[in-house]
């Protein structure tokens, strides 16, 4: 597992805490991603239903930075950055990559797009998180930024 630099908070405060690592852009980064996504999420508070779509949001957007990103360069890396609010968790997955553009991406729904093997990552990430952006750092390369607030299904139903 990487080394954190922060420490996961155990309580919540009104600044955010931090969590940071810096990740091998190999794909056997993603499960050590996805591990230590759920770890501060449940310390954070989460319940299990939104640890599993943190989860799953973090290994797609690990698997993207890695592999379009970075085009499976081993010589550069992935770096995800936890924010934890006490009504939200914010992270952040920046690669080394040139960016995209989310509105170009292929919608995954329609009918000569159904039998892909592939283009169904951010459609599922969206579908996880309560927000998704992206940013293209000049010289930095790409970051995706998701939000999951606290009990945002009862936000979601009200």
């Amino acid at each position: 597992m990487p080394a954190c630099a922060g420490e996961i908070p155990l309580a919540m405060n009104p600044e955010p805490q931090v969590v940071e690592v810096s990740l091998q852009s190999d794909l056997k980064s993603v499960e050590a991603a996805e591990e230590l996504a759920e770890d501060v999420c449940t310390k954070a508070g989460f319940d299990d239903e939104d640890l599993h779509k943190i989860g799953m949001a973090v290994h797609e957007s690990v698997i993207n930075a890695i592999w379009h990103g970075n085009k499976n360069d081993a010589s550069k890396r992935v770096w995800l950055r936890f924010q934890i609010h006490p009504d939200r968790v914010e992270i952040h997955i920046r690669d080394q990559g040139s960016g995209f553009e989310p509105g170009r991406i292929p919608d995954p729904l329609e009918s000569e797009n159904l039998l892909k093997s592939s283009g169904r990552g951010i459609f599922l990430i969206r579908s996880f998180v309560d927000e998704f952006r992206v940013e293209n750092l000049k010289g930095l390369g790409t970051e995706v930024i998701l939000v999951k607030r606290r009990n945002s299904k009862e936000k979601k139903e009200a």
